[in-house]
């Protein structure tokens, strides 16, 4: 049996060959891939966008601002230009893009496998940290063009399949201008020419090697690399990808190196923007007032931009001429009698720093606070030779110091106030009540939070420029409330008016009267007379203001007006350290005074409503008048300067 049927070895099966082996897998493999492909395309291909749009560019509505003579002041929202021919570009501005964002861009069919392998095992091993990205050129067009930026895997599939179809599509060399004109360069810039223009002031064609760096270093993050608010950051991304230009042969070290040694000049604006922090102020408030744009706007200002060019060249030529005394940042708000705001300048240089001073920063307002302390005495029966006493007082626990730690005897409010006496004001704050002092404060303008410690009396309140502008404003004006404003008309390009600020305005509220407004412009012209304001002097101009210095020196302030016409100017340090002995009657005067100097003569300047400046007192009938008025001390008058042991700077500025 045992050759029988039952109980033999099964023949064995013959043995397929290696080439044999080879074809079965690679078909069984191919049968797979072509049943996943048909089912990936079914799941994802199914909602596609529509992609016969293709060249159609879908932006946000633009906003020209115009100052108040009609001259553009900046545009705002999405800045397209017209699409450039890549073969109008040096080859080394394309070659950029490719040497960073996709090496292998010439060599794909829209995506690289191995790019996606690696920025998946990268994510996988690097949770919770920067996560990297394997998409190619391609699909970033496809992304840009058709896809919403939300992280999905469905959406990345359906990136891959656009990507592709792209591929099949165009040419690379048309892949790679769709993208360069279509892709986001931060700064509301779409397109290499508009980069080019917003970053450099020049067409596309006339990049450098280390423009074109730049630009192609912005794709990784737009705002990170921006090369106007993180230019060190730019450089080193910029330096990358001219070492990748290298490497791929782009160009030659040498070209690497002459681009090292040529600094790229970028432009903080467009050439036909200015006053960009103004412009940051009223972009704000558009929406606000006619809520979202659906088509092109107008937007008429307020602003004076000669005036606004003066502001800018006082404020930066102050903040460097005293940056040895730690002078770091400076604000300047002028508004005119009826509240518009005709210069502005949020800080020293936009370029560096785009964080708004003007009306973001809360700083303590100082001895620039005391005008509110006396106008509430002036409501109450009091004027300006009314006699008191400059000696030590102690109003509950609190005991405030003068400067020299001296005491002057009797004299006059008028006195007091132009000599910044810091011990007549606290006991004037005191008997008046210091939150009827609060009232006077917000019935001018004053909006922000005002504590009623005595300390106030010297200036522990936190304020804005603008607030100080605007709660000036009533002295200069005849009494009158005027809230500082930018906005004076809305309109579509098309001339549809969606805003307009003087219809149903009402009457303006007095909120200054007779004679107290009068007896305050008589003492604040003094300060600039012979006080601690003689700094902010402009030849031939009726002057009014108060200055202000805070504890150590953090904040100085001088706010002054004229008729119709007040400028509020601060100076000091971000991180609200101090500076060193910078007093009210210094720096900002300083700026003050240059700036007023520029603008008065276009404004037609009217003298101060009420009564004009009294003569000094006759020799004999004021007999301390020599010691109250010293020489100049380099920083201004030494009253102002805050006085030596008084309580700690976060309890009592001065």
């Amino acid at each position: 049996m045992a050759n029988g049927t039952f109980g033999g070895n099964k023949p064995a099966k013959p043995q397929r060959t290696p080439l044999q082996a080879l074809l079965y897998w690679t078909v069984v493999l191919g049968v797979w891939g072509l049943i996943f492909v048909v089912a990936f395309f079914a799941v994802f291909a199914s909602d596609l966008p529509d992609t016969s749009k293709l060249y159609d560019v879908k932006r946000q509505p633009s906003i020209n601002y115009l100052d108040r003579s009609g001259a553009l002041l900046a545009v705002r929202g999405s800045q397209y230009a017209p699409p450039v021919d890549l073969d109008a570009l040096p080859d080394y501005v394309p070659a950029a893009f490719v040497a960073i964002e996709d090496r292998q861009f010439y060599h794909h069919i829209g995506f690289n496998p191995w790019g996606i392998a690696r920025s998946l095992i990268w994510n996988l091993s690097h949770e919770g940290g920067p996560q990297r990205g394997g998409s190619t050129i391609t699909q970033q067009l496809a992304k840009n063009l058709f896809l919403s930026p939300a992280q999905n895997y469905r959406r990345k599939a359906q990136e891959l399949i656009l990507a592709v179809w792209l591929e099949l599509k165009f040419s690379k060399k048309q892949i790679l201008a769709l993208y360069m004109n279509r892709v986001y360069f931060g700064a509301g810039a779409y397109g290499i020419e508009a980069a080019s223009q917003r970053y450099f002031n020049k067409p596309a064609s006339q990049l450098t090697v280390g423009e074109a760096a730049l630009l192609a270093g912005l794709m990784k993050a737009p705002a990170r690399y921006s090369p106007v608010s993180a230019s060190d950051r730019a450089a080193r991304r910029a330096t990358i990808v001219l070492d990748e230009m290298v490497r791929m042969k782009a160009i030659t070290a040498e070209q690497r190196d002459q681009a090292f040694a040529e600094p790229v000049r970028v432009s903080a604006t467009l050439a036909n923007q200015r006053a960009q922090y103004f412009t940051d102020y009223v972009d704000a408030q558009v929406r606000s007032l006619v809520g979202e744009p659906t088509e092109d706007l107008v937007v008429e200002t307020t602003l004076d931009l000669p005036i606004q060019v003066a502001a800018e060249r006082s404020v930066q030529t102050g903040v460097e001429g005293h940056k040895g005394q730690g002078v770091q940042q400076a604000a300047l708000v002028a508004i005119d009698g009826e509240g518009r705001v005709r210069a502005y300048v949020g800080g020293a240089d936009y370029s560096d720093s785009q964080f708004d001073r003007a009306t973001s920063a809360r700083r303590q307002a100082g001895s620039a606070f005391k005008p509110f302390v006396y106008l509430t005495a002036m409501d109450q029966g009091r004027n300006p030779s009314v006699m008191v006493v400059d000696e030590p007082v102690k109003i509950g626990n609190w005991e405030p110091k003068n400067y020299t730690n001296k005491y002057l005897g009797p004299m006059t409010l008028q006195t007091a106030l132009a000599q910044s006496i810091n011990t007549v004001a606290a006991r004037l704050a005191s008997e008046v009540g210091t939150s009827n002092v609060a009232a006077t404060a917000r019935r001018l303008g004053i909006t922000s939070k005002i504590q009623l410690d005595p300390s106030m009396a010297l200036g522990a309140v936190e304020v804005s420029p603008m607030e100080m502008a605007q709660a000036y404003a009533p002295f200069s004006n005849g009494g009158f409330l005027a809230k500082g404003y930018g906005i004076e008309r809305i309109r579509t390009t098309s001339g549809k008016v969606l805003y307009d600020h003087g219809v149903d305005k009402g009457q303006r509220a007095q909120v200054i009267a007779s004679p107290s407004l009068q007896y305050m412009n008589q003492m604040m012209r003094q300060v600039v007379a012979g006080g601690t304001g003689t700094r902010a002097k402009v030849e031939g101009y009726d002057i009014a203001g108060k200055t202000g210095t805070t504890s150590d020196y953090r904040d100085a302030w001088f706010v002054g007006y004229t008729g119709g016409f007040v400028t509020a100017v601060w100076t000091g340090k971000d991180d609200n350290t101090s500076m060193k002995r910078v007093t009210g009657g210094g720096a900002p005067a300083e700026i003050w005074r240059n700036f007023m100097a520029a603008a008065l003569p276009r404004l037609k300047a009217t003298p101060i409503p009420g009564g004009v400046i009294e003569p000094p007192a006759p020799a004999g009938e004021d007999p301390i008048g020599d010691i109250l008025n010293p020489p100049a001390a380099p920083e201004g008058p030494a009253a102002e300067t805050p006085p030596a042991g008084t309580p700690a700077p976060e309890q009592l500025p001065y």
